[in-house]
């Protein structure tokens, strides 16, 4: 069964400015809006939706902020029959299927939010460029659970290459998946290593750049920087876009599947 992660869910109360850096400074570009004030864009892959904060969305969490995301499939009612195997009570719900939303969603063991979509989020034959996203980072409290759940659902691999060696650390809890496109980073949320953010759900997004010091040099004023930990082999620099959302950025890139990386220099 195909499976890739296809969309990201923002929650912000200025859509439209956010949107704006990300098209303005990024060079991302935008797919449409929506008449209660959320705008969609992309990188050539992704539909990023940034919603407007209000209670309408009547989310289980209203956090400002990375929110949740969502993965493009062949089959829904596949995935609903690996979910229910996995979980015999989950909860599965219909979504709009519009722009902004997918078909259906589900939701992981931490409760979090999972949309899915056969349409590939309104994104025609999808086609990254760059800068393109590569990474997500998830804030969990057990990691092991959520590996389980995206390996039994959704059939993403697990990764060890990059992390092999923090992997021999006494205690060391996080699990590491790819889907073979976008590596995804488990982490436990009770983490005392070095950079890590304490933010359940969503902690930060990873964008493949060409060259990771000159795009940080483009947007400075825009937004806020900060070197990645000397241990970190996946990322260079850590940006913070206008709203404070965590964003690496790498040119190195991530181990997205077995023997395969996401690097800047492979379109």
């Amino acid at each position: 069964m195909r499976a890739r992660i296809g969309y990201l869910a923002i929650l912000s109360h200025t859509p439209d400015k956010l949107g704006g850096f990300y098209t303005g400074s990024l060079g991302f570009r935008e797919l449409g809006r929506s008449a209660a004030g959320d705008v969609t864009i992309t990188d050539g892959a992704f539909n990023v939706t940034i919603f407007k904060h209000r209670a309408e969305l009547n989310e289980p969490s209203m956090e400002i902020g990375h929110h949740h995301l969502g993965i493009a499939v062949d089959s829904i009612d596949e995935v609903e029959r690996r979910y229910r195997r996995f979980n015999p009570r989950g909860v599965f719900i219909r979504e709009a299927g519009d722009l902004q939303h997918g078909e259906a969603r589900i939701f992981d063991p931490e409760c979090r939010p999972i949309s899915l979509s056969e349409r590939n989020f309104g994104i025609d034959s999808p086609r990254a460029s760059f800068p393109r996203i590569a990474h997500i980072a998830v804030g969990a409290l057990d990691p092991t659970a959520l590996f389980e759940f995206y390996g039994a659902v959704f059939g993403f691999r697990e990764l060890l290459v990059a992390h092999a060696e923090a992997a021999k650390r006494p205690g060391y809890k996080n699990r590491h998946v790819g889907d073979g496109e976008t590596n995804v980073a488990l982490q436990a949320f009770y983490n005392d290593r070095e950079g890590i953010e304490a933010r359940h759900g969503i902690a930060h997004i990873g964008l493949l750049v060409r060259n990771a010091s000159a795009m940080a040099e483009s947007v400075r004023g825009i937004a806020t920087f900060a070197s990645r930990p000397s241990s970190r082999v996946q990322s260079e620099i850590r940006m913070r876009d206008p709203e404070g959302n965590g964003c690496d950025l790498s040119g190195r890139g991530w181990e997205v599947d077995l023997d395969k990386w996401a690097r800047a220099d492979v379109a």
